[in-house]
């Protein structure tokens, strides 16, 4: 059993446990594995933002503690496999990590009948991926910081012909594509809306050179052909406040 399936695993056997809960000598029984690994799992779940509950002690243990679970968490069968569908394919550095916890949060949620449909529901579906290059995972959080407070990054660039160039951008978008993910924003070298492959970044520092344009939408011409010529907008899937 890899680690990602010891964890959902793990959750359900707390969950089936109840308030009784399980010490971690009898997880690791339970999963054949040491104690210290089964401790360093359920940190990696409470930093999920699983609802573990500890009682200290001899006696004590590690239960789910359900009175931090709300009902409109609760998710269908069918809502669990749309998530799981649609979070398998995020895998980009930027939201991977992310993307398990929110798996991680769902299956907390959710009774075990329910649970098993929605595993074998989604056994039912494959996701045909084209494989990309993925950027640095620091650079791109580095990007995603300066992209969330409107700062602007100084970033080393390589070109297609291997030259690399030193630039302050005005970061606006991550624009994740099959090919791909790319960065837009404003370029003072250029003096222009420009679009960065990020991988091909191999520098990225914030800067405290001021901001010169508005965070208005940029209005990139695309010379890149594999960068697409329509996005999608995820903001759109949430609802606007009445």
């Amino acid at each position: 059993m890899n680690r990602m399936d010891r964890l959902y695993a793990l959750v359900e056997e707390l969950r089936a446990a109840g308030s009784r809960g399980r010490t971690a000598r009898q997880l690791a029984e339970r999963f054949e594995v040491s104690v210290r690994t089964i401790e360093r799992d359920l940190s990696a779940l409470g930093q999920a933002g699983v609802p573990l509950a500890t009682k200290p002690g001899r006696t004590g243990g590690y239960s789910v503690d359900r009175a931090m679970t709300l009902p409109p968490l609760n998710f269908t069968p069918r809502e669990a496999m749309a998530v799981a569908v649609a979070l398998s394919g995020s895998e980009h550095a930027l939201f991977a990590k992310d993307a398990r916890s929110a798996l991680l949060k769902i299956v907390a949620a959710m009774p075990a009948k329910d649970l098993d449909e929605a595993r074998a529901a989604a056994a039912k579906v494959r996701l045909l991926v084209r494989p990309a290059p993925d950027p640095d995972g620091e650079i791109a959080e580095q990007i995603w910081r300066a992209i969330s407070d409107n700062a602007v990054l100084r970033i080393v660039y390589t070109d297609t012909n291997g030259a690399e160039t030193e630039r302050d951008v005005e970061p606006q978008h991550v624009v994740v594509a099959q090919n791909g993910s790319y960065l837009t924003g404003w370029c003072h070298l250029r003096q222009e809306d420009r679009i960065f492959r990020m991988d091909r970044i191999v520098r990225a520092e914030r800067t405290p050179v001021p901001r010169r344009r508005a965070t208005e939408e940029l209005k990139v011409v695309c010379r890149d052909p594999d960068l697409p010529i329509e996005a999608l907008r995820p903001e759109e899937l949430f609802p606007t406040p009445t």
